[in-house]
């Protein structure tokens, strides 16, 4: 049994997804495992850590994935990649797939059976393995300490002899993962923090960390949140009036986080450039959604807009691999703890259960076909 880990062809995609603590667990379950050379360097990982608990290094990816059995890697491989991989081999990654019918189809020609990570079900068995929040849980932190940078001033109240230094105040759009992070780091920061969020359920988490939640709380909202604990996409006549409650409540902040987003569309619109204008100069909106076309208006991916009124808007690229070491060391947990459920411990070879609620869940394409119901006309 082969595994085979990639170094990302990405040069802003700092993440590896094998470390040395699970490269050595996989091989305490019996795997030969693999590493392209460097892979792991931008994780602040040497191929000499690899080595040093029994990984093979191999210069090339094409020495990487000979043979491979499983192929694992942050984001989805290249054709390039799966046209070197053997039929059948199983290719787990975040996978990316929706608005990309024809990269999936391509890569169910190859024969390769694919798994996306990403659409993990939410329930407690699964919870080790679900990279969606183990990575929006560092986006949320990170968003709070980019702010912090592009604010350029204090966060938290200080008084002094030569005055007192008012606290910011900071506004979390979305009460996920990612929004929940980003509440308590403000928090701890010394921020007074507000969040709004369109499920209920968020204001008494939101609450749980000392943030005011700010939201139109009528009949709609009440029944705003899917089984599966996402939000659902609001009537106009709900997002006006919450846009209305919003744009008041923007002009007095100094920093906005969005992190909205609804699986398998266009992440929404949430601060319009009115509101962008409204706010003081030096203000910060830092956008999480930037990638699905962004909350904010005026966003640009992998730009820090600055507006004629002095407003930064940052809209960077895979924050999470802002922090590549901390952000790896989560995913090859995830990973590790979905792949130990494939392999048949005892006889030490791969035993994909396809009754299995996780596989059935994640497998994107098998044996030249594209099976996940998602992605089936």
């Amino acid at each position: 049994m082969k595994i085979a880990v990639l170094k990302e062809p990405d040069p802003e995609e700092g993440r590896v997804a094998i470390t040395p603590e699970t490269a050595k667990r996989f091989i305490g379950l019996g795997a030969t495992v693999f590493v392209e050379a460097g892979a792991g360097l931008r994780s602040l990982i040497l191929d000499f850590d690899y080595t040093m608990v029994g990984a093979v290094m191999a210069e090339t990816t094409a020495d990487t994935v000979r043979d491979a059995d499983v192929v694992l890697t942050v984001r989805r491989p290249s054709p390039d990649v799966l046209s070197q991989l053997k039929k059948g081999a199983l290719a787990i990654a975040m996978m990316d797939p929706y608005g990309d019918d024809a990269a999936i189809k391509a890569m169910a020609d190859t024969g390769v059976t694919a798994f996306a990570m990403e659409f993990m079900p939410r329930i407690t068995r699964a919870q080790v393995m679900d990279v969606l929040s183990s990575q929006a849980n560092l986006a949320g932190y990170q968003a709070v300490i980019d702010a912090s940078f592009e604010y350029g001033r204090a966060i938290p109240m200080m008084m002094t002899a030569a005055g007192t230094v008012p606290a910011a105040r900071v506004f979390v759009m979305g009460a996920g993962v990612a929004g929940l992070q980003a509440i308590a780091t403000a928090r701890r920061l010394g921020a007074v923090v507000t969040a709004t969020d369109v499920r209920p359920a968020a204001k008494e988490q939101v609450e749980s960390l000392g943030a005011k939640f700010v939201a139109v709380e009528d009949e709609e909202f009440k029944q705003a949140e899917t089984a599966a604990g996402y939000a659902k996409p609001m009537s106009a006549a709900y997002q006006a009036k919450q846009a209305a409650l919003v744009a008041e409540h923007i002009k007095k902040q100094d920093i906005v986080i969005t992190t909205a987003l609804i699986p398998g569309r266009p992440a929404p619109r949430l601060v319009s450039a009115d509101m962008v204008k409204s706010m003081k100069p030096g203000s910060v909106l830092i956008d999480l959604a930037v990638e699905r076309g962004g909350n904010v208006e005026g966003a640009r991916l992998g730009e820090v807009v600055t507006t004629p009124e002095g407003i930064r808007i940052v809209g960077h690229k895979n924050v999470p691999g802002r922090i590549a070491a901390t952000a790896s060391q989560l995913y090859a947990k995830n990973l590790f703890a979905f792949v130990e459920t494939l392999i048949d411990k005892k006889e030490k070879v791969l035993a994909v259960n396809w009754d299995d609620e996780l596989v059935k869940a994640t497998a994107l394409t098998r044996e030249g076909a594209v099976i996940h119901p998602a992605f089936l006309n």
